[in-house]
Order: structure tokens, then C-alpha cells, then sequence
């Protein structure tokens, strides 16, 4: 969700942040206190510019996700190129302070890199999306415990269960492409996790239930094509002014287990742009949302893995991208800005004590 426009600071901080994780890991003390299966996303440049947010995360996380250095276009500046050093900065973290990583995301409909789409013929587009699925997750091979293969394929509107999102990938390789990613994931590493990862479909607001079923119906379509998909994610960016529809959820999360999948929260965080009131009668909303988000997909069995997306309100995408109309920060995460905990970190500690 952050503006990729920072290249060349990420390349030369990829080494210092690695070099400074080198110097220590984790201590027994710090580790006693995380929240295990709890884990936050992080990009090379919060990393850089505020120790903070490495301290917060070693101190409350056991697994991490890169927010951008794993995407395309931070991955792949032309066709020939695949530029790891930043991932693997981030890698080299997270295993100096005993934590585990997991990767964000092979296929996607958005930031797609400009040379891709010189690409004119199928066989080419193909070529590129096999090439890049499987160099990637080779090159990672043993490294990640799961991967998003494929994001957000469902659009915000879909009028039949069978709707999916218009994609670059689409346009060119069909609905197959979805398939495709995953098969060619699993080629490349066996062993590691593959999950598909999907927004918007917690509450029991009309699009939500819809994009919920199609969601569903491309989960089974997949399952019965003998895909090899092990994972759910539920990105969980949830709306404040919106109630969580429990029943609903909690039905959705059930049949998921029945067929043998696992449900992961991949990218929790809560945008409270249209609750008024005081931070503190914010924070409180909040804290309910997740807790009720937890409760429901805890109905039939522990949610084993719980990511935010980001850990402090100072490094969250969504105070750039819906802006509260009283002109106060957002408060979407579970530290606030002074990376102090809220009544979210309270709800992510009950949910995860005996993870």
C-alpha cells in the first residue's frame, strides 16, 4: 500500500539493516513477552528511518511479512533483473531476532511493473508469470513458511459467484492464471505453505456477503481442480463504522476448516476515518471490531496466525489514503503512534496466548 519512490535509499539500507540486525539476537527476556503467531508487516524503509519499529517488533512478534520488498516491482526493475538484497535485508532480520517470515505476493492485480505490459502475446505474458513464480519462490525455498500466491482476485462488486477481477492477468491467460500461479508455486517449493488472500468480506453489508460467496466459490472451484492451495487469508482491513458480521464469518471459516484448509489473518487493521468521538472512544470501537473479527473465526478452531498490517499508527498506509475529515491522525493499528500499546494489542494478546 506504500508509493514504491524510494529505490535507491532501500538499496543502500538494505546492507546497514542487516549489518545491524547481525550484531544480536533476540534475548530470553524479550521473547517472553511476544504474542506467539502474532506477527506485523514491515518495509526497509520504516525499518531505516525509525528504530522504533524494529525495537516493537522483535518485542511483540514471532513472524513478520514484507510489505513491498516481495511485489513485483521491487523485485523485478526489467525483465532480466531480480533484485533480492532488500527482501533478504528484511530475511536477515527477522532470523536475528528469532522471528519467521512469510511472503506477500506472487500474483496480484495491482503494481504491475511497465515492461510486463510491453508484453503483447499470451505465450509471452505466460513466460514472464511462470519465470517469475518460480525463480521467486525457488530462490526462497526453505527460507518462508507460506506465501500469498494469489491476491485480491475477487472484485468489489461482483454481481454472480463466478465474477473475478479484470486483470492484466486475465486479459491475457484467463481465469487460468490463478491455477497456473499456484501449481507453479508449488513446483518450485513443495514443502511451503500457498494461500489465496482476499479483502472485504467481514461484514454484513450486501457487496461484502456477495464478494464473501464468490470468494467461497473460487475456493471450492480450485479444491475440486485438485490445486494445490493449503491456506485462506483474510486480509481483515476492517471498516470501524461497520459491524463484523459474526454469524456469517464464523459459518464462512467453518466450512473452510471442514475442507482441510488453514485461515490465516494476513493484513489486520482498522480504518476509523468515520467514527467520531474522543481517541480514546475510537481505540475502544476499534478493540470491539477486532475482538468480534477473532471471535467469529475462532468459533471453530484457534486462529493460529494473526498479522497487522504494520504495528504503530506512525507507519500505516491508511493515514495516507483515507484521511479523516477532522484533519486527526488515524488510529488503525495496535501501538499508537508513540508506539505505546491500545486496547488492540489487549485483544490480539487474548486471542494469541495459547497460539
Amino acid at each position: 500500500m506504500t508509493k514504491l519512490d524510494r529505490r535507491e535509499f532501500l538499496l543502500g539500507g538494505a546492507a546497514t539493516l542487516a549489518a545491524g540486525a547481525t550484531a544480536s539476537a533476540a534475548p530470553a527476556s524479550k521473547l517472553a513477552q511476544r504474542r506467539p503467531g502474532f506477527g506485523a508487516a514491515a518495509n526497509l524503509w520504516n525499518l531505516q528511518a525509525d528504530p522504533r519499529f524494529g525495537e516493537a517488533i522483535s518485542t511483540y512478534c514471532t513472524q513478520m511479512v514484507p510489505e513491498l520488498e516481495l511485489k513485483w516491482p521491487m523485485l523485478r526493475p526489467d525483465a532480466h533483473t531480480f533484485a533480492f538484497e532488500r527482501a533478504d535485508a528484511l530475511l536477515d532480520f527477522a532470523r536475528q531476532n528469532d522471528l519467521t517470515m512469510r511472503g506477500h505476493a506472487l500474483a496480484w492485480y495491482h503494481d504491475i511493473p511497465d515492461w510486463t505490459k510491453q508484453i503483447k502475446d499470451a505465450r509471452g505474458v505466460e513466460r514472464a508469470f511462470v519465470d517469475h513464480i518460480g525463480t521467486v519462490v525457488s530462490y526462497y525455498k526453505d527460507k518462508l513458511t507460506s506465501w500469498d500466491v494469489v491476491n485480491e482476485p475477487i472484485p468489489d462488486n461482483p454481481k454472480k459467484v463466478t465474477d473475478r477481477r479484470d486483470t492484466f492477468w486475465t486479459q491475457h491467460l484467463g481465469n487460468g492464471w490463478i491455477p497456473l500461479a499456484f501449481r507453479t508455486a508449488a513446483a518450485a517449493d513443495p514443502l511451503v505453505k500457498l494461500a489465496i488472500n482476499e479483502y472485504d468480506i467481514e461484514s454484513a453489508k450486501d457487496s461484502f456477503i456477495a464478494k464473501r460467496a464468490a470468494y467461497r466459490h473460487l475456493i471450492m472451484e480450485l479444491l475440486d481442480q485438485g490445486v494445490p492451495l493449503h491456506a485462506v487469508g483474510l486480509q481483515s482491513h476492517l471498516h470501524a463504522e461497520l459491524e463484523i458480521d459474526t454469524h456469517g464469518l464464523a459459518e464462512f471459516v467453518t466450512e473452510l476448516r471442514s475442507w482441510g484448509l488453514e485461515v490465516l489473518v494476513t493484513e489486520l487493521d482498522v480504518d476509523d476515518q468515520k467514527l467520531a468521538g474522543s481517541p480514546a472512544e475510537r481505540d475502544a470501537i476499534v478493540a470491539r471490531r477486532v475482538d468480534d473479527l477473532l471471535t467469529a473465526i475462532s468459533t471453530s478452531g484457534q486462529v493460529r496466525s494473526i498479522l497487522t498490517w504494520g504495528l504503530s499508527d506512525r507507519h500505516s498506509w491508511i493515514n495516507g489514503t483515507f484521511a479523516r475529515a477532522d484533519k486527526q491522525p488515524n488510529r488503525p493499528l495496535p501501538l499508537d503512534s508513540e508506539f505505546k500499546p491500545k486496547p488492540f494489542m489487549d485483544v490480539i494478546s487474548k486471542f494469541t496466548k495459547d497460539a
